[in-house]
């Protein structure tokens, strides 16, 4: 997947809403306010379980620690095309129920 491909499957997630606040660079991705993915260039930060991002990172050079981001939680990735499309969007769906799940019931309800 390519930067733009993965800005669409980002705004095809429910409840997804999407601004620049860092800049016209970096487009950042949230679901009830809660951020789920931070797309830059050739490269976008999702939000991931510990385990499961450490595993990540030794199984695929293009993962790496969260680019400025709480390296426990963060995983950036390369979009070289190295990671099939299947396994990033999987990943994406990941980092979005992460920021789903940190959210009230009633926060959930409105998103609906």
């Amino acid at each position: 997947m390519d930067s733009e491909a993965v800005a669409q499957y980002c705004r095809s997630l429910k409840g997804a809403a999407e601004g620049y606040p860092f800049g016209p660079e970096t487009l950042v991705f949230k679901v009830g306010g809660r951020v789920f993915a931070i797309l830059g260039g050739q490269r976008v930060s999702l939000k991931c379980d510990p385990a499961l991002a450490q595993a990540l990172r030794e199984n695929y050079p293009a993962v790496s620690a969260g680019y400025h981001l709480n390296k426990r939680h963060w995983n950036t990735v390369e979009l070289d095309g190295s990671v099939p499309d299947s396994e990033l969007q999987d990943w994406i769906e990941e980092s979005h129920a992460l920021a789903m799940a940190s959210l009230t019931r009633a926060e959930r309800a409105a998103l609906a």
